[in-house]
């Protein structure tokens, strides 16, 4: 589990592929690799990973093709930054909010307002998604918790102050830049908790006659 607080920023320094999946190098001078050990996890870009290979300012992890899909790792190469945060431990402080480290999905930076004290980013998510993003609730981008300031529709409104920008790979965002999305646990929770009884019921595949009449189109 992570907290959304990132602890350093890295550098993707090489990548390897190995068949459909990659091998991926983060160098980072500031990030602290003492009590980093093989086997454990490190949010890089807020896609949770395992460490395979470890030196004193680098680690590795292996990235499969469904994470490739699902992430805004198609898109990074030599070079991309990234935010970086270790696996929390039971006695750190929940600075930001529970995050699994699981990529609901990727959203792309539609919108970049300047304002004296701070910048306002819009960010659209996949439509999927709309129905987790609430007013003032909190999302995971990039592995950064953040508080939603506004919502219109599958896009949604943050306000990122300067130290955020200074600490996180926030501050390279450009208009089409696209990013990973991570909703908050608890609104899929709720999801799920308010399905009731019918949770229990396999999902139905495709559209049957007992669907059809349950939803009103056929007469009893």
């Amino acid at each position: 589990m992570f907290t959304g607080i990132i602890g350093a920023l890295g550098t993707i320094t090489k990548l390897e592929n190995r068949g459909s999946d990659i091998r991926l190098t983060v160098s980072s001078p500031t990030l602290d690799m003492s009590d980093v050990a093989l086997g454990d996890s490190i949010a890089t870009n807020g896609v949770c990973l395992t460490v395979t290979e470890k030196g004193a300012d680098y680690y590795c992890a292996d990235v499969s093709a469904e994470t490739i899909k699902l992430t805004g790792f198609a898109h990074y190469g030599g070079g991309s930054r990234v935010n970086l945060e270790k696996a929390m431990r039971p006695t750190d402080r929940l600075g930001g909010h529970i995050v699994s480290g699981h990529v609901d999905g990727v959203g792309e930076v539609s919108q970049i307002i300047k304002h004296t004290d701070y910048i306002e980013f819009w960010v659209k998510a996949p439509t999927s998604l709309a129905k987790y993003i609430a007013h003032k609730g909190s999302i995971t981008v990039d592995g950064v918790s953040l508080t939603v300031n506004q919502v219109n529709g599958a896009e949604f409104m943050l306000w990122i102050i300067p130290h955020t920008l200074q600490e996180t790979i926030m501050g390279t965002y450009t208009v089409g830049t696209q990013v990973n999305l991570e909703v908050d646990v608890i609104a899929r929770y709720l999801e799920r908790l308010m399905m009731g009884d019918k949770a229990a019921s396999p999902t139905t595949k495709g559209i049957d006659m007992a669907f059809l009449a349950e939803n009103g189109y056929l007469k009893r």
